[in-house]
């Protein structure tokens, strides 16, 4: 047999993607990060005109003065929350990893997956390993990764091996460092745990589906053959199994981040705290294990706009951090790189 041989520097790269951030809290910023994340029809899929429209006439123009202060609200001195704990879990795996060189990539902004992709193949890298940081596979994100990977190294003249972590929501590693946190971070006299996941357009999750019965006869009470790869059944099963590895009784599961006119999948976040507080609940927890990083979705809309509404209901609501940049975390991400999976084809 022969063997090539070893050139300098690292044999592979483990490139950590996660969704992405303004470059600054700015409608300029945000205009320039919506006008690439909305265009991308996995995110917005309706056709190329009646998504231009929503893009350009409505959203750029009118949706980003008004969020603009909202992403201030939670800038760091460092920059975007959701970048400042991306980098600090770069630096860990990367210490983890000490045989791989480790990239941060944003899907939409900076740092971009280009760039991260053309240093894998500047450093003429073999084997590349592409972690998505989005715990539960749709279309929008995991997906979106997939395609723009495989889209860089179309007619690429060298082109390394690629293989792709797959979703981790069911994952020892993640689950292990998921309870701990939970544990140090719940209040002892919490009464009710709400599981918050990012929601999806209703028609995205059929689509994935493919066998007639999404979201309908309780299909994502349990995980089977049938639903294995629906977004919204993993959630579930995430709930499902952080409660049982914690003992937990009450808890729920929604779906929060909900905007146009469109069905989204449910129940919706806001309305599950107000019933929550109907029926008398006054020391509620809010977690995110979809969010792997503290953002505008986690620290504004929960953090800011829920508690404060669940505040005028009459209760106490806590919103746990995300992960982000802990120890347990990364460790998690390293062994799920150790993990083999199969190699990408490019046929």
């Amino acid at each position: 047999m022969t063997h090539l041989p070893q050139l300098p520097g690292p044999r592979r790269a483990v490139v950590l993607v996660n969704l992405g951030t303004p470059d600054a809290p700015t409608p300029e910023a945000i205009r320039r990060y919506y006008r690439e994340f909305l265009n991308d029809p996995r995110v917005v899929d309706l056709n190329p005109v009646a998504r231009a429209a929503l893009v350009n006439l409505i959203i750029l123009p009118f949706r980003a003065p008004k969020v603009a202060p909202l992403y201030e609200s939670v800038w760091t001195p460092g920059g975007s929350p959701l970048l400042v704990h991306s980098v600090g879990l770069q630096r860990l795996v990367q210490a983890l990893v000490p045989d791989a060189e480790v990239l941060l990539a944003m899907r939409y902004g900076n740092p971009s997956l280009k760039a991260a992709l053309e240093r894998v193949d500047a450093l003429r890298i073999r084997d590349v390993i592409i972690v998505p940081l989005f715990p539960h596979e749709a279309s929008a994100t995991t997906g979106s990764v997939r395609e723009a990977v495989l889209a860089h190294y179309r007619g690429h003249p060298r082109i390394p091996s690629l293989r792709f972590v797959p979703p981790f929501f069911d994952d020892e590693g993640f689950l292990s460092a998921m309870t701990d946190h939970l544990r140090t971070s719940l209040p002892k006299d919490v009464q009710h745990v709400l599981f918050s996941y990012h929601g999806l357009p209703e028609r995205q999750v059929r689509r994935e589906d493919g066998t007639g019965h999404c979201l309908t006869h309780g299909c994502c009470g349990s995980l089977g053959a049938k639903n294995a790869h629906c977004y919204r059944a993993q959630c579930f099963a995430t709930t499902r199994l952080i409660a049982a590895r914690l003992g937990l009784d009450d808890v729920s599961t929604a779906f929060q981040s909900r905007f146009g006119k469109d069905p989204w999948i449910q129940p919706f976040t806001d309305e599950a705290v107000a019933a929550l507080a109907e029926k008398g609940l006054t020391k509620v927890a809010i977690v995110t294990p979809g969010f792997v990083a503290d953002c505008l979705e986690t620290l504004e809309e929960l953090g800011k706009q829920m508690k404060e509404n669940f505040h005028e209901l009459g209760g106490e609501l806590t919103v746990v951090p995300c992960l982000n940049a802990s120890d347990a975390f990364a460790a998690a991400i390293a062994r799920l790189v150790r993990v083999p999976t199969p190699e990408v084809s490019h046929a």
